[in-house]
């Protein structure tokens, strides 16, 4: 079984103040409540700005996540929930699709920290939201301050991307624009 990583590399610091999202699907109330703490107790440590939505299922955080960033001036995002293998294949449905989503929004530059728990039972989705065992949460939460501190850092830019002319360009009628 996999553990915890040993790999601790700390909380970035920065010098502007940083707003993060904590979105939740608190589907299991036990396990989102210690969810939440966890990923709160890193961001508050960090001394970040946080909020909290909370969304149906697991399903829906990628699609919250891309509407607030779209909408907000959000620095990053923390997605928070929990999938406990059931009978059927919406299992498989749930984790895949909400991590392809997760993975997509990530590579179109928004900092995100993927805590979706993903488990066979209950006994293993208690002990990783527990921010004292395997603190998925808390670890997502310093995932996505890593990232803003690396965006930071390069200084991605805000916006489109794509040409932006420079100077007077003609018009084929000869008239001109600048």
């Amino acid at each position: 079984m996999a553990g915890h990583s040993d790999n601790d590399l700390g909380l970035p610091t920065f010098d502007k103040p940083v707003k993060v999202v904590i979105v939740i699907a608190p589907y299991y109330t036990s396990i989102s409540e210690a969810q939440l703490k966890a990923a709160r107790d890193v961001l508050d440590r960090a001394g970040v700005t946080h909020e909290t939505i909370e969304v149906p299922g697991s399903l829906e955080v990628p699609t919250a996540i891309g509407i607030t960033h779209r909408l907000s001036n959000f620095d990053g995002f923390v997605a928070l929930g929990c999938v406990i293998r059931g009978a059927t294949s919406h299992y498989d449905v749930v984790v895949n699709e909400s991590s392809r989503a997760l993975t997509m929004l990530g590579l179109q530059g928004l900092c995100i920290g993927n805590g979706i728990i993903t488990v066979e039972n209950r006994e293993q989705a208690e002990e990783r939201a527990d921010g004292a065992r395997l603190n998925t949460a808390g670890g997502a939460a310093e995932a996505a301050l890593h990232l803003i501190a690396l965006t930071r850092k390069y200084g991605a830019p805000k916006g489109s991307l794509g040409f932006k002319p420079r100077g007077t360009i003609e018009i084929a009628d000869g008239s001109s624009t600048a």
